[in-house]
């Protein structure tokens, strides 16, 4: 498979499909792929007759001090697992075809669903994410996209948009997908050291343990998230961020645990910054 690498030619491509009378399902992805995200296309592949994975490190959401230039980028072996597993289409621009102009004057406002959780430590970044994902819409014309529950807030704010804009999209959230020792899988692990690595999965403990603490009747959140606070500081190359219980849609801050409820915590290993969620 040859990557699309123009916006005219994924829109030549998705307009080819649906003359044929043939669904798209679409995952977009910054690449690095993982099988958390190849689980996406089996998903994909399962809802619609096509499949379109992109791959795009989307400079709009990183931050001035974030890993933009150290990201990990291998266009060839993410095209050949995508196809492997099933994907149709990677459409795989440059920064330049998607902002010809420099950073776009017209972008998504998320609204106060980005002002908590890890909006409130990466002022810009869901912003940065909900254009992105509008032109990729735009551009691909899903039937369907399939998103990870890993980036919780993210899929959150992408249904919000969906349903405030009235796009013609089915948004599908897929399980978050983990390492046999439960740690979240992410393309930033692989910046993990032996040390951090081994240490990161403090994060993934403390969120198991707060879910059977509740499913044993626990209902405090400050005790909840504490569980989780303990577990991670007892990693010496851990620093927690932030762990907040949720309301699974608002995103509103819980101060009595229901079931439903989210756990959602952020962590820096050594300098690497690591997410996981926990739905009670």
């Amino acid at each position: 498979m040859t990557p699309i690498d123009t916006v005219d030619g994924m829109r030549a491509r998705a307009e080819e499909a649906r003359a044929g009378g043939r669904t798209v399902a679409f995952v977009p992805t910054m690449g690095a792929l993982h099988e958390g995200h190849l689980s996406l296309i089996d998903r994909a592949r399962d809802a619609c007759d096509e499949v379109v994975v992109s791959i795009f490190v989307n400079p709009l959401q990183f931050g001035p001090h974030e890993d933009l230039d150290a990201y990990p980028r291998d266009i060839e072996r993410d095209t050949r697992l995508a196809a492997a597993r099933g994907a149709d289409t990677v459409f795989a621009p440059t920064a330049r075809e998607m902002y010809p102009d420099g950073a776009p004057l017209v972008t998504v406002d998320p609204g106060p669903l980005a002002e908590r959780l890890c909006g409130a430590h990466r002022p810009g970044h869901f912003g940065g994410v909900l254009t992105v994902v509008a032109k990729l819409f735009s551009i691909v014309t899903p039937d369907v996209a399939v998103f990870g529950a890993k980036d919780y807030q993210q899929a959150v704010l992408v249904r919000r948009m969906v349903a405030d804009f009235n796009l013609p999209v089915r948004i599908d959230v897929a399980p978050l997908v983990r390492e046999a020792d439960g740690v979240a899988m992410s393309s930033r692990n692989a910046y993990l050291s032996a040390d951090e690595r081994r240490d990161a999965i403090s994060l993934s403990r403390g969120m198991f343990a707060a879910r059977e603490a509740f499913r044993d009747g626990e209902r405090s959140a400050d005790r909840l998230t504490a569980i989780v606070r303990r577990a991670v500081e007892g990693a010496p190359s851990m620093r927690l961020q932030y762990a907040e219980l949720v309301r699974p849609e608002s995103l509103e801050q819980a101060d009595e645990a229901r079931e439903g409820d989210v756990l959602a915590a952020a962590a820096y290993a050594g300098e690497t910054r690591l997410i996981d969620n926990v739905a009670l």
